[in-house]
């Protein structure tokens, strides 16, 4: 019996005839070589099939599943279980790997056993429909080197794009693999294996392409909504910072800190104060806690202390508050967005 490449790319997709070969070949330009190719077919009307199976011919390691649609998180489950690989990594149908990619992450994942999945820098594609908030997003991602940069903003969003993944399968398989739960799967994974004590990496330079436009999954699915993402935080840090049910001060009493506050006390949190600088709110009841002033915030004991504001700015302003007033992050206190 022939034993299985160190490596499978789980890449499903559906109706993308005119982007997969791209996608494809990009990943038999990789340096490192030794890896499979696990396509799931998710039920394509267009041209797909016949693409996928004239690139099987002319590189043997892709390996073609045609199926029923599915979704997006049964077709990777599906191809996670073809994957004899010791690694998995995921590769969208309309996105581009530098040719560098594959081996950059796996020399990353060898030089230290701690780390369970790894990631790289992007660059949005074309650059001609890559508006303002993606910028922002492409240089915050670009920004995250290290695990605790990762693990800092980890409840702004999800600090490492799917596309890039790269992990160990038995961790993967350790926390269940990817499952449907109403929010992003790829955030759900990264929030299961951080809980349960896994570190991160990340390579630095750029080297996925990755596609931007509105017809994007993650721009049209009710699973990636603001909604989603927030449900997700919360559920998150109710099992973690919160879980001994200590009580949280918003700082932010604006749209985000509103919004997340709500969801907060839907989903079983406590909320105790907001903390805002306007005089206007200052004193005022909001959602039936009172609005405070930091320095009255910092008083609370036991309190954990959640900064939601909009603006980059503004989240990194409350972040030196609660330094200088002793407080910790990933401890006493976490940045969302």
């Amino acid at each position: 019996m022939t034993a299985s490449p160190p490596l499978s790319v789980l890449l499903p997709v559906r109706n993308g005839e005119g982007v997969v070969r791209r996608a494809l070949e990009s990943l038999s330009r990789q340096t490192f070589s030794d890896f499979e190719v696990v396509v799931v077919d998710d039920g394509s009307t267009d041209g797909t099939g016949e693409v996928l199976q004239s690139l099987a011919k002319e590189d043997n390691r892709i390996r073609v599943f045609p199926r029923e649609p599915m979704g997006i998180v049964p077709a990777l489950e599906f191809a996670r279980a073809q994957a004899g690989g010791r690694y998995l990594a995921r590769m969208d149908a309309d996105d581009g790997a530098f040719s560098e990619r594959l081996q950059s992450q796996m020399d990353l994942m060898a030089s230290d056993r701690r780390i369970v999945l790894c990631g790289t820098g992007i660059v949005y594609f074309p650059r001609e429909r890559v508006r303002e908030g993606a910028l922002r997003y492409e240089s915050w991602i670009n920004g995250l080197a290290t695990h605790d940069d990762l693990v800092r903003d980890l409840f702004v969003e999800c600090p490492i794009p799917h596309p890039t993944f790269l992990l160990r399968s038995e961790v993967m398989e350790l926390v269940g693999g990817y499952r449907e739960m109403g929010w992003p799967e790829d955030y759900d994974l990264v929030l299961r294996l951080w809980e349960g004590g896994g570190r991160f990496g990340k390579v630095p330079e750029v080297l996925l392409r990755w596609r931007e436009g509105e017809e994007r999954l993650s721009r049209t699915h009710s699973a990636y909504s603001e909604d989603a993402f927030r449900r997700c935080k919360v559920h998150f840090l109710l099992r973690t910072h919160l879980r001994k049910g200590r009580g949280v001060v918003v700082w932010g009493a604006g749209p985000v800190g509103k919004t997340f506050a709500r969801e907060l006390v839907a989903q079983g949190g406590t909320l105790l104060a907001f903390v805002d600088l306007d005089p206007r709110k200052v004193g005022q009841e909001i959602q039936g806690v009172r609005v405070i002033l930091p320095d009255e915030a910092l008083l609370l004991p036991g309190a954990f202390s959640v900064a939601a504001v909009g603006k980059a700015g503004g989240r990194e302003e409350i972040r030196e508050a609660l330094r200088k007033g002793g407080r910790v992050e990933s401890e006493d206190f976490v940045v969302v967005a």
